[in-house]
């Protein structure tokens, strides 16, 4: 193995260890979920579709994160988290990975995006990014990487909607008998990861014409607004075993039973799905040109 190799991995393991150590609001559907979503993307787009991103990944270089891989749709899915890492760099970004709603309000799309600078604004401009053919490919991989990250972001509902307390991380968690969580971090990572991992029925397939009708379609508004309603009409009373959760002051500590497990892991599983489909539905707009 040559310096500069060795030198790019130390980079890669400095980076995740950085973001490993950053507060749990930082990192959104741990890395296993986005990257499935990327794999399902990648068996549901169009075959033209597919051959623009693969070129569009030789531009990484003209990235100048190194230390953040982007190589792949995987990588990609993965990539706004990485560089967060790096802060000086990119601090800016961190917004753009959630737009909460109050679950005891009613949903307002326009609310909470100053200057636009939340997910729903930032999935609807790197879209634009992306099918624009007049930027340079680096510019538009950038985008892309944006895009498939953020697409993702907005399926889990609690970067949608919450109760006064940051997505559910201020609120301290046990996930069954294991305790160190928060609600947020549960969703993020052993409830999803839960969902998406039985081998006897894959998430990462090609879906059928009609599955993908049923799962797929709509905006990003529209996807806004599905997560903060499970979030007010699911998480939050499964999790407090309470249906008046807006007339009362829920715990700052939770304990999820197994049954509220084995309630939510269908709901987790399905919008992993519906984000890696409509990640397909975005990339085919951006990426085929119309006939």
């Amino acid at each position: 193995m040559g310096d500069r190799a060795i030198r790019t991995g130390w980079l890669r393991l400095a980076a995740l260890a950085l973001l490993a150590a950053l507060p749990a609001e930082a990192s959104a559907w741990g890395f296993y979920a986005h990257r499935q979503t990327a794999r399902i993307a990648e068996a549901n787009i169009t075959p033209e579709a597919r051959a623009e991103v693969r070129r569009l990944l030789r531009a990484e270089r003209m990235i100048g994160t190194p230390q953040c891989a982007l190589q792949s749709l995987q990588d990609a899915s993965v990539w706004p988290d990485c560089i967060r890492g790096d802060r000086v760099r990119w601090a800016y970004t961190s917004p753009w990975h959630y737009r909460t709603t109050p679950i005891c309000e009613d949903y307002n799309p326009r609310a909470n995006c100053p200057d636009g600078n939340c997910v729903t604004a930032q999935i609807e401009r790197n879209h634009k990014l992306l099918a624009d053919r007049s930027l340079p490919d680096h510019v538009r991989l950038e985008a892309l990487a944006f895009l498939v990250h953020f697409a993702g972001d907005i399926h889990m509902p609690l970067h949608s909607g919450d109760k006064d307390d940051k997505g559910g991380n201020d609120r301290k968690a046990t996930y069954g008998i294991k305790p160190g969580y928060n609600l947020h971090s549960i969703w993020d990572g052993p409830l999803a990861e839960r969902a998406i991992s039985d081998p006897a029925d894959p998430v990462v397939r090609r879906y059928s014409p009609a599955e993908r009708a049923e799962l797929g379609g709509g905006t990003a508004v529209d996807w806004g607004r599905e997560s903060w309603q499970i979030a007010r009409d699911f998480i939050y009373p499964t999790a407090f075993e309470t249906d008046n959760v807006c007339e009362a002051d829920l715990p700052m500590n939770v304990t999820l039973s197994q049954e509220a497990i084995i309630a939510g892991v269908p709901v987790a599983r399905r919008r992993v799905v519906q984000a890696g489909l409509r990640i397909a539905e975005l990339l085919d707009t951006a990426l085929v040109p119309k006939r």
